[in-house]
């Protein structure tokens, strides 16, 4: 896979040796040169460019019309979505993701700014500390596609309907899946005559607007 990464933050740098290192072409690109010529021996299989990712002659020049990936993770939200739409509108690229900075800026990375994929660490992070701290509650982790798709997690009560049935009995809507449950520290996968039990963590991706279904389902 040809992967182009824009921003040589942590962030930046942290996903390009992990691309790397699973044998994927990984060019990074920043504009500041002293983080480009301190960081160019990072990891052989990185290549790295100088150069402002949000000008398309820059996005020419290390071959956005040929990458299968551009991921703008920069630390400003800004250039962010200006690459973001350069690399969609101006190369095609297939799959573009981007970092949200600040999550009142979200509303703003969708389709139409050419993100296939948002990634917002504030939420991401909220998500994780409502699903330790609140049992019975239908709590999102993570949206993919512009929040068509979402992988929601739900700790069941004493009280959830879904207690002592078999996931096939549920009545689960066909736009919903039980990817895990998490029972006693060790990840069940899910299959159809697997019973729920009171404290089981389940993990479920829901498309479309079968979420209030599968709330109901899950939570009562």
């Amino acid at each position: 896979m040809r992967v182009r990464i824009v921003g040589a933050g942590s962030v930046g740098r942290y996903m390009a040796v992990q691309l790397a290192t699973s044998g994927h072409d990984v060019t990074i690109l920043d504009q500041d040169p002293q983080v480009v010529s301190r960081h160019r021996w990072l990891h052989e299989g990185v290549h790295w460019e100088e150069g402002d990712g949000c000008e398309p002659a820059t996005l020419a020049r290390v071959g956005a019309a040929e990458v299968d990936v551009v991921a703008a993770v920069t630390g400003d939200d800004e250039d962010n979505l200006v690459v973001s739409l350069l690399a969609k509108q101006e190369y095609a690229v297939p799959r573009v993701v981007a970092r949200v900075n600040n999550p009142n800026n979200e509303w703003m990375f969708n389709e139409t700014w050419g993100v296939d994929v948002s990634v917002s660490t504030p939420h991401l992070l909220t998500g994780l500390v409502e699903e330790a701290v609140n049992v019975g509650s239908f709590v999102r982790l993570l949206s993919f596609d512009q929040g068509r798709a979402r992988l929601a997690e739900v700790t069941l009560a004493d009280t959830s309907p879904a207690i002592g049935n078999e996931i096939a009995a549920l009545g689960l809507p066909r736009e919903s899946t039980v990817v895990a449950v998490l029972r006693s520290a060790q990840v069940v996968v899910p299959r159809g005559d697997t019973v729920l039990l009171a404290g089981d963590e389940v993990l479920v991706l829901v498309t479309g607007d079968a979420e209030p279904d599968v709330r109901r389902v899950l939570v009562g």
